[in-house]
């Protein structure tokens, strides 16, 4: 009697048997099934290079190229808080306009920012710099950082070749830049050199883009108990795929189908990696001021650092012909990146202008669509209220969270260590 209780007991808490797959519910989840490495970036010659990563990743912790000495590319990309910064909007020099976005698995990424205004990694690392609310600084402060600092300058011409006389502060001013006030010193500085030496210094500052694009180009995370279940999925592997969550296995079912988050969240990134307007509530109350893509586009398109541009390794790729052919439209305006869904346990709160505290605020915002923000401009049609009940967005939440990986290794989430045997080794760059 004692042991056919247990048996009972045991029976009472097991989950309930789960449905075999359909053929199309497993298409559809190995749709989404693990990421691999991030493809090289053809307008980035140097994105697999390693000595070019170990150079972008000392420059991506470092503070001293920021205006007050103070703020890096990880001021606002904390490791920690899977490279992004946990505020709705991000602190710099000043407050940002729109939410940082995190930085893993962003080698994926087809266009960069929430408007899309840079089309490469290395383009994108660039703009923090000159921008006040964030470093503040000039493109020249920069490379003469970079030559002045022994390590830095090292690792740089191991990878790009020898620096310019740039000690001659008669061609090369200590601060200058081409845009902003053109009554400004730095402006001015600018245009008082040659077009040659222009040419060179912004040859430089795409190379440390470039490098910093390195660096981030292995950002990147696996093994979510979402893959592991994919993995199990498609090795028919009955007892593995049994180990997922069943709420979490709930939640998958209503995402590849019922829900319709496939419409934009799909590929093992989660996201289209395309624009729409979906009418979320500014941050700021009232009606939506933000153009978004639209003013993306016109920014992308008269940046000399973009994928078809003369700074670009591959002007004449697949990359480079998408940013060469864009054109303007209404329904641009307003319209945001789709973010991917991955490691949404680390990078909350989310939308464009962090919105939304918390996940369970975004899916309570699809469910109803209430407060939706309708414009005349063209509007998303395909979006429809989820219509679904507390526990089936429970179980929603609960795949989402699935998709969240364990940290990258530590080695990549603090700038790299430097011995003196490092220092004294001769490097060597299979690119050169």
């Amino acid at each position: 009697m004692f042991a056919q209780a247990i048996l009972m007991s045991c029976l009472m808490t097991m989950p309930p048997a789960r449905e075999p797959l359909t053929d199309v519910q497993r298409r559809r989840i190995a749709g989404l099934a693990q990421l691999s490495p991030p493809p090289a970036d053809p307008t980035n010659q140097f994105s697999n290079n390693q000595v070019a990563a170990r150079l972008g990743q000392r420059l991506f912790f470092d503070e001293r190229m920021s205006r007050n000495g103070e703020i890096s590319c990880a001021t606002c990309h904390v490791p920690e808080l899977g490279f992004a910064d946990g505020l709705p909007l991000p602190m710099g020099l000043a407050e940002g306009e729109r939410h940082t976005p995190s930085l893993l698995n962003v080698g994926w990424h087809r266009w960069f920012f929430w408007d899309g205004r840079a089309d490469t990694l290395w383009s994108q690392a660039l703009h923090p710099f000159e921008k006040d609310a964030e470093f503040g600084t000039t493109r020249m402060k920069v490379i003469h950082h970079v030559a002045e600092d022994p390590i830095l300058r090292r690792e740089y011409e191991a990878v790009f070749g020898p620096l310019p006389p740039l000690e001659d502060e008669t061609r090369f001013p200590r601060s200058a830049q081409p845009s902003g006030d053109p009554k400004h010193p730095d402006t001015l500085a600018w245009q008082n050199m040659t077009a040659e030496d222009q040419q060179l210094v912004n040859r430089i500052f795409a190379n440390i883009g470039k490098a910093i694009a390195a660096y981030e180009h292995q950002l990147n995370t696996t093994n979510s108990p979402f893959d592991d279940f994919a993995s199990a999925m498609l090795a028919n592997d009955e007892r593995a795929m049994a180990e997922y969550d069943s709420d979490a296995y709930e939640g998958m079912l209503l995402f590849i189908g019922e829900a319709g988050c496939r419409q934009c969240h799909n590929g093992p990134m989660f996201s289209d990696l395309e624009f729409h307007n979906i009418g979320i509530p500014p941050g700021h109350g009232g009606l939506p001021q933000d153009a978004g893509r639209w003013e993306g586009i016109d920014v992308l398109q008269k940046n000399p650092f973009r994928a078809n541009g003369p700074f670009s390794d591959s002007p004449e790729s697949q990359r480079g012909r998408s940013t060469a052919s864009l054109i303007r439209s209404s329904e641009h305006w307003g319209a945001f990146r789709t973010p991917s869904l991955r490691n949404l346990n680390r990078t909350a709160p989310f939308m464009h202008q962090g919105q939304f505290a918390t996940l369970k605020d975004v899916l309570a915002f699809y469910n109803t669509l209430d407060d939706m923000v309708v414009l005349d401009h063209h509007q998303e049609t395909v979006l429809q209220p989820l219509d679904l009940d507390e526990r089936q967005l429970a179980q929603l939440e609960t795949f989402l969270l699935s998709l969240s990986s364990p940290e990258i290794p530590r080695s990549l989430r603090e700038a790299p260590k430097t011995p003196e045997l490092e220092q004294k080794t001769p490097l060597t760059d299979p690119n050169r």
